[in-house]
């Protein structure tokens, strides 16, 4: 409802989206300028008005959208490990068998900037507890993915259930975070890293997760 002259008058749905666009564009501008930078330099030595001037944007419409430089950090973090997720589904989805549906997986979350980002984000919300609802609620948009994508390749190759697909998935996320937090993501350790997570994942029979073919 909008308000001219004293008399209310409905605003139509055409104008509050010209509104809410520009504010939406925005803020993606933001994000993506932010994640390039954060992932090249750390959170630490990329400034404010780094980001700003790589968004063709203002230091305030920072504060505006985000508030602090920590609270983009963890939006952008949380948004990038979705999308590894996502790319991370993409290339399992064809896999032949479940040790294949592994190895793909793990081959391209592990080592992945927006992993080490996610990462973190996680340890400054040890500090920043304002911000964890957000890694709390891609947590389990990670884990619901993780669980509808390996539920339908596994009916579509009608692979034998060896544990829940949710249980599958909540594992499979905490291994990558816990071989990241440990590992890192150098090149030094990478392959390393990939070869012990896809062996705990590949374990059996009691500890196996995205597994399918027997």
């Amino acid at each position: 409802m909008a308000y001219k002259n004293g008399m209310a008058t409905v605003q139509s749905l055409a104008e509050v989206r010209a509104v809410r666009e520009p504010g939406k564009r925005m803020r993606s501008r933001l994000l993506d300028a932010a994640v390039e930078l954060f992932k090249a330099k750390g959170l630490s030595a990329v400034s404010v008005a780094e980001i700003a001037k790589a968004a063709g944007a203002y230091p305030s419409q920072i504060t505006y959208y985000f508030r602090t430089k920590e609270a983009l950090f963890v939006e952008a973090a949380c948004r990038e490990v979705l999308y590894v997720a996502r790319q991370a589904e993409l290339a399992a989805a064809g896999a032949a068998s479940g040790r294949d549906y592994n190895r793909r997986l793990v081959e391209t979350v592990i080592g992945s900037p927006g992993l080490a980002l996610f990462v973190e984000a996680l340890s400054l919300t040890r500090r920043r507890q304002d911000l964890a609802p957000l890694v709390e609620r891609t947590f389990e948009r990670l884990h619901a993915e993780g669980d509808r994508a390996y539920g339908e390749v596994r009916h579509q190759r009608g692979w034998s259930e060896v544990q829940p697909s949710a249980t599958a998935a909540r594992r499979f996320w905490t291994l990558a975070l816990g071989v990241t937090l440990r590992e890192g993501a150098t090149e030094a350790t990478l392959s390393e890293a990939v070869l012990e997570m896809t062996a705990l994942l590949d374990t059996r029979p009691s500890h196996s997760a995205l597994q399918g073919d027997r």
